[in-house]
């Protein structure tokens, strides 16, 4: 199993996270895998409770820090979800009813990019989370990446919910 990407960060409260798709620990569904590798590459159905209560807005991430890149893999990043919303549907991140604002992921799309590890690299985690935030907008540029992001859930992060599923190309 790959390293968890948020334990070299400061630890924050936990909170609840859950899918009619995804189990932590279980195998990533074919829902959320590459159609290349005869998936539906669907965002999948979140829902999240019990976040602290000074939190002002949300984002969502997905993130494969098994990607042979040096730097993972980010297949999904929305920022600016507001306080309200605490569900996303199955498929919200590819062109159904998104709030909040989506960035560019590291197939350079909105969208959200499906599973789609190169064949016998083994086993890769992906970690899906939604981070509570202090401030109600962020403020990024247009253009900014989810590494931009991933500074600014440094600065204003005050909680965070995740859940691992593996999926290996054989």
């Amino acid at each position: 199993m790959s390293r968890d990407p948020y334990a070299g960060l400061p630890a924050l409260p936990r909170f609840f996270l859950t899918s009619t798709e995804l189990v932590d620990g279980s195998p990533l569904p074919l829902a959320q895998v590459a159609a290349a590798q005869g998936g539906k590459e669907l965002s999948p159905q979140l829902s999240w409770s019990g976040f602290p209560a000074s939190t002002r807005s949300f984002a969502v991430t997905a993130y494969d820090p098994d990607a042979p890149t040096g730097s993972g893999f980010w297949h999904w990043a929305v920022a600016d979800i507001p306080l309200a919303v605490t569900e996303l549907p199955e498929g919200a991140g590819n062109g159904g009813p998104l709030p909040g604002t989506p960035l560019r992921n590291d197939s350079r799309s909105t969208a959200f990019a499906g599973a789609n590890p190169p064949a016998g690299h083994g086993p890769h985690n992906y970690w899906f989370a939604v981070h509570a935030l202090d401030v109600e907008r962020l403020g990024l540029p247009a253009d900014a990446t989810p590494a931009n992001l991933g500074f600014q859930l440094f600065l204003h992060g005050i909680g965070r919910a995740t859940l691992r599923c593996p999926f290996e190309h054989r």
